[in-house]
């Protein structure tokens, strides 16, 4: 780099309002051969691809949460990673982080053609649903994605994989008419669960019961994923409660029983729903 392309780029890397460009050249810097951070350097887009998931999950918390200090931080993390993938894609000689931006902004007219071409606007939230459905369908026929069960990503999360399978299975007819179905084949897989005798059954059908889990979850218009983050933070609330309730007894967990930690356990799930009651 010359002393006026260095003198250049570091005014871009410290000025406070440099936006997208900062950000794309601080990326570059990290990841330069000889003076980068030897650890930026070292990461590929397998490395990279975890930490992606992971801040895509934090954003997810964040508005859980409703942290809206924090959120704004958390969208940062999850843009920085597809810079950090865009970088390594430049390297690599497959496209630029403009060419990324460019392809969302085609993919987003294309899909909206009610707000951006002659289609009337004039249509409700369903049938926008329906014609974006219609309009990908037509993408992946482009990119030779001929299955209907073809383009659903496999680095999903497996419970959203599963309703995602499910969704495009339904849209050809392949679904049960009602929830009345899927409970019913619920009973039916806990029943399997029941009879296993060895790991490998087990996980099988374990994995079987979640599937079906994930398909009563769709029936009812309900996130899987959203329901057991709730129920996570439930759980959690509730422990958190047994550990304050057993500090005050001068105890720990460990120096307690089940017996007297399911009494509390209770304790809690009444607190939380005569709390529901008084609001």
């Amino acid at each position: 780099m010359s002393e006026q392309s260095k003198t250049a780029s570091d005014q871009l890397v410290h000025d406070p309002k440099g936006g997208m460009p900062r950000l794309v050249e601080i990326m570059r810097r990290l990841r330069d051969p000889d003076t980068g951070c030897p650890w930026d350097i070292e990461q590929d887009f397998a490395t990279i691809a975890p930490y992606t998931i992971e801040e895509a999950y934090e954003v997810a918390d964040a508005i859980e949460r409703e942290a809206w200090d924090e959120l704004k931080g958390e969208l940062g993390d999850l843009l920085f990673q597809s810079v950090f993938h865009a970088q390594m894609a430049s390297e690599a000689g497959y496209f630029e982080f403009n060419d990324v931006a460019d392809t969302m902004s085609d993919k987003m007219v294309a899909r909206h053609p009610h707000v951006f071409g002659d289609e009337s606007a004039d249509k409700s939230a369903d049938q926008q649903t329906r014609d974006w459905e219609r309009i990908k369908a037509a993408e992946r026929a482009s990119k030779k994605q001929d299955g209907v069960l073809d383009g659903v990503a496999l680095g999903l999360p497996a419970l959203l994989r599963a309703v995602k399978l499910q969704n495009r299975a339904a849209r050809v007819g392949f679904d049960w008419p009602s929830t009345d179905e899927v409970i019913d084949k619920l009973v039916e897989e806990v029943e399997e669960v029941k009879q296993t005798t060895t790991p490998e059954d087990r996980v099988e059908e374990f994995g079987d019961l979640l599937f079906v889990m994930a398909n009563l979850a769709r029936h009812w218009k309900i996130d899987p994923e959203a329901a057991l983050r709730a129920a996570n933070a439930k759980f959690t609330r509730r422990f958190e409660y047994i550990e304050a309730a057993l500090k005050e007894r001068g105890k720990t967990p460990i120096e307690s029983d089940l017996q007297e930690m399911d009494a509390l356990w209770d304790a809690a799930k009444h607190q939380e729903k005569r709390g529901k009651k008084s609001t």
